[in-house]
């Protein structure tokens, strides 16, 4: 019993690794699924679907790796966070789709609630802004449009989690209804300082608190699955959200680490201690990690679309077959060009938190084409990560981080990664490992079951495969980053 199952439901794929002691990979398997969009700005998945595609790659990577169950010490678990679902107790099934986090149909909620002037309570409380980005406006929505749901939740007869929670729920059979303080931490109905869920948040935003899943430690005990699942019970050990996951795994365990992770949006964590900084620049004050009790707090700046600007490339234009297409198009741009893509299409997320803008591009001329959009496309993640670093360092009094460690699935592009560095004016580190969400879900799950060193030696044994030097002119980079301001100031303008 020395391999670690980790499970990585994200928003478009759900992947399932098997890590041994030494943080190698042993196998992997990865199922996409649909994504739905109803309505403008709305989106979900079927609840099913995550959960179809988490069994199924787990069986498929316990098969390919030739294990079983009694070969695997621990399952640990990263999510796709705020994604909200509400399901009955009894038989398990959900009452709607999940709607995800990119979805906005709270929108007017939030205006409504901050027009009330309750968006400082929130802040308090929660450390979050009043965004439909978060859980605790899409609960409410549910609540207040799926018929008959506020009776059956008052009568305690529903449940709610984030997938995490969901996906716990399914594996054990329905014995354990819980999530970690990561996840609760994006719901906007926990307070972070006082470390359990907030009276005042589920009243004002009309929660019966019957529906919270009993938070815990990143590192505990959150049940075992069904023996008829995968032969035998595994014990669930470890469980963050996605990002914090990979700041696990990115191993920024000191204050003034900082990880960027590029999945489908783009997320910067900045580890500030034992303190929960307030931000004055319209970041996030979050929980990076729980451990023993005591939780190790974060700012954070949220990218709603990163990677998912090469999926609209790849689907949406069709101009590439594939992402690493983006690559040789950017590299074959015409220089002359100062195309700017603002890829706000679900609108803007931090530092602007602006929900009505929608994505823009300026600069076109008649010889614009597919390369001149890949780069910038490409682009776009660079310039929106300088927004976010430049907001943390004035919350941190202008200190500046001395590298970035990057990782997701755009980390692997070597011309997204040195314009990152370029335009942030500092070094950028690629790990060896990108799957560094995973990891950290794993790590954590290893670690209480005893099959992996502790923090100080897992940190140590991280390694970068690539440094990113800055190369751009300063000149050159502050002309770039003042088009990029005026495409976002007309972007903001345009929304109204």
């Amino acid at each position: 019993m020395t391999l670690i199952l980790s499970i990585d439901q994200g928003t478009t794929s759900t992947r399932a690794i098997l890590f041994d002691q030494t943080f190698g990979m042993v196998a992997s398997a990865q199922e996409e699924f649909t994504q739905h969009y109803p309505a403008s700005g709305w989106v979900e998945h079927d609840c099913s679907d995550l959960w179809s595609t988490t069994a199924a790659t787990c069986r498929a990577v316990m098969e390919k790796a030739g294990v079983k169950a009694g070969d695997i010490a621990a399952i640990g678990i990263t999510n796709q966070r705020e994604t909200t679902l509400v399901w009955d107790r009894k038989t398990g099934k959900p009452i709607h789709n999940a709607i995800v986090w990119q979805d906005r149909r709270t929108s007017d909620m939030c205006k409504r609630l901050a027009a009330e002037g309750f968006e400082e309570t929130v802040t308090d409380r929660t450390g979050l802004l009043l965004d439909p980005y978060f859980s605790g406006t899409k609960l409410a929505w549910l609540l207040d449009n799926v018929e008959g749901a506020r009776t059956r939740a008052e009568a305690g007869e529903l449940a709610f989690g984030t997938v995490d929670t969901w996906l716990v729920w399914n594996l054990t059979g329905g014995a354990s209804h819980v999530t970690d303080a990561t996840n609760a931490a994006r719901t906007m109905l926990y307070d972070i300082r006082k470390g359990r869920w907030s009276q005042t948040m589920c009243d004002r935003l009309g929660i019966p608190m019957s529906m919270l899943p009993e938070v815990r430690d990143c590192a505990a005990e959150f049940g075992e699955t069904r023996p008829d699942l995968f032969g035998a019970p595994i014990p669930i050990l470890g469980i963050a959200g996605d990002q914090q996951a990979a700041t696990v795994g990115q191993a920024c365990f000191q204050p003034g680490m900082l990880k960027s992770t590029y999945g489908t949006g783009c997320f910067a964590l900045l580890n500030t201690g034992d303190v929960a900084v307030r931000s004055q620049n319209r970041l996030l004050t979050t929980i990076a990690y729980q451990l023993d009790g005591t939780p190790t707090y974060a700012l954070e700046g949220s990218i709603f679309i990163a990677g998912a600007v090469v999926q609209w490339l790849r689907d949406g234009i069709k101009i590439i077959r594939a992402a690493p297409e983006t690559q040789g198009l950017a590299e074959s741009a015409d220089p002359a060009q100062d195309v700017v893509l603002v890829p706000a299409f679900t609108g803007l997320g931090a530092p602007y938190w602006n929900a009505e803008c929608r994505g823009a591009i300026f600069g076109l001329t008649r010889n614009s084409g597919p390369a001149e959009l890949a780069r910038a496309a490409l682009e776009s993640v660079g310039f929106q990560t300088r927004d976010l670093l430049t907001a943390m360092q004035a919350d941190m009094g202008g200190a500046e981080s001395a590298v970035l460690r990057v990782d997701g699935g755009m980390a692997a592009s070597d011309y997204a990664m040195q314009f990152l560095s370029d335009i942030l004016g500092a070094p950028v580190d690629r790990p060896k490992v990108l799957e560094t969400t995973a990891m950290g879900a794993a790590w954590l799950a290893g670690h209480k079951a005893g099959v992996m060193p502790g923090m100080d030696d897992f940190a140590a044994s991280w390694a970068a495969e690539a440094r990113f030097e800055p190369a751009m002119d300063e000149d050159v980079r502050k002309a770039r980053t003042d088009a990029w301001k005026r495409a976002i100031a007309a972007t903001i303008g345009y929304a109204g």
